[in-house]
C-alpha cells in the first residue's frame, strides 16, 4: 500500500508542476516592426551593374 502512497504523491507532484499549459503569447507582442532608417530611405539599392562583387567565383579570384 505504501508504494501507491508514493505513486499518488509524485503524480501530485508532476501534476503540480505540469499540469497546465502556460498562457498563450499573441503573434503582436512576439513580433515587432520598425523602419530600418529613420528617414525612411534605401541605404543599399540593387545595382545589377555591380551584383558581380557579391559572389565569390574560384575562376574569377584565379584572375582566368
Amino acid at each position: 500500500m505504501s508504494t501507491e502512497g508514493a505513486m499518488d504523491a509524485a503524480t501530485a507532484a508532476r501534476l503540480e508542476r505540469f499540469g497546465r499549459l502556460p498562457e498563450r503569447i499573441r503573434i503582436e507582442d512576439m513580433t515587432e516592426s520598425k523602419v530600418a532608417t529613420p528617414d525612411g530611405t534605401v541605404v543599399d539599392a540593387y545595382n545589377p551593374e555591380r551584383s558581380w562583387n557579391y559572389f565569390s567565383c574560384l575562376a574569377l579570384d584565379m584572375g582566368l
